[in-house]
This record gives C-alpha cells, structure tokens and sequence, in this order.
C-alpha cells in the first residue's frame, strides 16, 4: 500500500459521489428509516470535504479551495439543494468551452478572476442556447472575439481533471475566428486577462494542461483527431482506473 498522501482533487470527487448518492436516495425515499442512512452519508461526505478543504491538506500541484468549511456547512448545503422524485435526482452541471487558435497557430487562452488560472474561454451552459451557441458566445463575451463553432473537440469531467471543486461535465468546441485578427477586450467581472499563445509559451498556472493542450494544438492545426474524452475506468468505479487517474 502506498504512503503518498490522497490527491485533493481525489478525496472532493469521493465525497460529491457520496453526497450525490445520498441526495438522490433522499429525494426518491418516503422511509424515515432510509432517510436517516441517507443522512449518515452525507456526514461522512462532508467530513472527507471539510478534510480536503484543511489547513496543510493540499497536496502538490492542487489548487486550494477559497476557504476551508466544517463539515456540517457542507452537509446544510446538500440537504437544502435535496428536491423529491426525479427533480431531485443529482446530476454534473454542465459548462461548455471554446478552443480558438488564430493563423500562427497560437490558443486563445482567459486568466479566471475567480481561482487565477488560464483556461479556453468556458462557462455555464444557458437554457434557451444549443451547446455550439454557448460556446461562441463565451468567447465573446470574456474576450471580445467573434467565432463560429466548427465541431466538438472534448468532452472532460471537470472535478476528476481538478478542472472544478463540484462535479461538471464540460463540452468543449473547437471554434474559428471570423474576420481579421481582433484587439482583445477580457471581460471585467469575468477575467483578469486574455492572450494568444504559442504551445512553447503557454501561461502560468494553466489549468489540467497536461490532458488537454497537445489535443487543442492538433485540433487548431487541423491535424486530424477524435473527440477527447476521460476514458471509462475498468472496472468503472473501483480498480486500476484509466491512465493518470485513480479510483
């Protein structure tokens, strides 16, 4: 058995499946008795959160949440978001990114407000808007960049990739600028900068770099490609897990 210390990024995805499990069960059970079990789970959740979230917690290379949280505020905050039947099932949230290359082969890339880190142009996927819509205007609206979208490039999950400290599944289009090459205009609320860079000279720190960027440098020079996605664990759950992740 190994010594190393659990990756943070590991012990949130752990605790939100349970929580996850726990809620639903909530939600789909009339049984005093099973909500009490349910409960349970969701204290064990948020303990392995609130862990995570600790002082001296963080592990190498992970990126620490804005604050650490008892484990009681975790548990209030599921139980409160629990709805009955289906409505209550819980599932990802859903976000959608762009990869934007320009004609020196060069990736659009935004500085977030919220954690620092570099990322493609992404946010949440809005009712009302196609997934290729919400790609194009994110773009838009965080760089001041006119784009259409030409074919999806990834499909990741963001709380195993530590894209995210909650559970996202995140639709990522490769998109093409339209017209010349435009000033860039980073929206205020949303980022602190935006660039476009070299795959020698990418920025500091860039989130889970090392499983996206040589796909969006090939997707940008029109290498030909298939969709990338998280490969499925075998076995699913529990095992040897993909290559770089765990269980």
């Amino acid at each position: 058995m190994s010594d190393a210390p659990v990756p943070e990024t590991d012990l949130l995805r752990w605790s939100h499946a349970l929580a996850a499990v726990a809620r639903t069960g909530i939600g789909f059970t009339a049984s005093t008795f099973e909500r009490e079990r349910y409960e349970e789970i969701l204290a064990v959740a948020g303990e392995i959160a609130a862990f995570a979230d600790g002082p001296g917690r963080i592990t190498p290379g992970a990126t620490a949440g804005p604050k650490a949280r008892p484990a009681a505020a975790y548990v209030a905050e599921w139980l409160a978001q629990v709805r009955p039947g289906v409505a209550g099932y819980v599932t990802p949230r859903l976000s959608v990114g762009a990869i934007v290359g320009n004609d020196d082969g060069e990736i659009l890339l935004v500085q977030r407000r919220d954690s620092g880190v570099w990322l493609y142009p992404t946010g949440w996927a809005d009712v009302g808007y196609s997934a290729a819509e919400v790609a194009v205007k994110e773009v838009a609206e965080e760089t001041g960049v006119a784009c259409e979208a030409v074919g999806l490039a990834m499909v990741l999950d963001g709380l195993r990739l530590g894209f995210s400290r909650t559970p996202i599944y995140s639709l990522v289009f490769h998109c093409r600028v339209i017209g010349s090459r435009p000033r860039l205009r980073p929206h205020p609320l949303e980022c602190t900068d935006a660039g476009w860079f070299a795959a020698d000279g990418l920025p500091e720190p860039l989130a889970g770099d090392d499983r996206w960027t040589a796909h969006a440098f090939d997707v940008i020079a029109g290498t030909p490609t298939e969709v990338l996605f998280d490969r499925p664990r075998s076995p699913l759950w529990r095992g040897g897990g993909a290559p770089g992740g765990s269980d």
